[in-house]
């Protein structure tokens, strides 16, 4: 099978073109056929792998962050192709799902890694392979997203800061929310939907997702004050946010939704957007996932 490298040239600040040397090396090494793409906008991603996929069956690698993890995954769904990521972002969280080493000659033992079938998440149209949230979360992501771009402010940096800068002008939202047969009508913090454990370059939204159960692991936090959410945070990183029984409550579904009577964002591994509904559902076993 042919070896298909989509590269965001933006991902990690740069650093995800400085692997395309080692990419050729070990290909040529193994003597075998592959094409290194690199994008040239957001979104672009998705197009330029349907072009590919739909021709030909290849192992697609994703090197950049989750987004562009996220865009692969939407440009390859429904094709034999198979999956794989390596990762040159700020965060970096999904592949922490798949393996407990990312780092070293991840490379190379991702270019000859197994296959595994997994599940995907769906969010309206979009598919999402780590995490999809709606509430306070997804403002952060947002904010985060943009202190990436400031200089020596890594994914964890740019995510406490946002963290800190949301907080300050966060203002209470009422939310509906049906999770199977859960029905909650309340001002609400965060309700986070996942295939993966962490978001946020690790922050362990959801300790207990599995990549392949057939099942969304989903965490639901009420509403609290200002100060309850900032002491809330720093249990987020080590994923015992449980212990917020009060507050905090973890489920598995199958579908859900979630709605609004004005916009809201919603995160979508990484990426943000505005809308007042949203219904998630879970693809088990959808898509050949690269094991280094």
């Amino acid at each position: 099978m042919k070896h298909l490298f989509i590269i965001n040239p933006m991902a990690g600040k740069g650093n995800s073109l400085k692997l395309i040397p080692k990419i050729k090396k070990i290909l040529d090494n193994l003597q075998e056929e592959y094409i290194i793409e690199i994008t040239k906008a957001p979104g672009q991603a998705i197009e330029l792998v349907k072009t590919y996929v739909q021709v030909e069956d290849y192992r697609v690698y994703a090197v950049g962050g989750d987004g562009t993890l996220n865009e692969v995954l939407n440009g390859m769904v429904d094709s034999n192709s198979c999956l794989g990521v390596i990762p040159a972002g700020s965060g970096n969280d999904y592949i922490k799902s798949i393996t407990e080493d990312a780092s070293g000659d991840i490379i190379q033992r991702t270019i000859i890694g197994k296959e595994r079938l997994i599940d995907i998440g769906k969010i309206n149209d979009r598919y999402f392979l780590n995490v999809a949230s709606v509430g306070i979360d997804a403002k952060i992501a947002f904010n985060a997203k943009k202190l990436k771009k400031l200089p020596i402010i890594n994914g964890f940096t740019a995510y406490f800061l946002s963290i800190i800068y949301t907080l300050i002008k966060y203002k209470n939202e009422l939310v509906s929310s049906e999770i199977d047969d859960y029905k909650f009508h309340e001002i609400t913090v965060l309700v986070a939907f996942g295939k993966g454990t962490s978001y946020g370059g690790g922050m362990k939204v959801l300790p207990n997702a599995l990549i392949d159960n057939g099942c969304l692991e989903v965490c639901y936090v009420k509403g609290m004050n200002k100060f309850r959410i900032l002491t809330l945070f720093p249990t987020l990183i080590k994923g015992t946010h449980g212990a917020f029984t009060k507050y905090v409550s973890f489920f598995k579904c199958k579908t859900a939704k979630v709605s609004s009577e004005v916009e809201i964002p919603i995160n979508i591994d990484g990426e943000i957007i505005m809308s007042k509904e949203v219904n998630f559902s879970v693809l088990p076993k959808k898509i050949k996932f690269i094991v280094p």
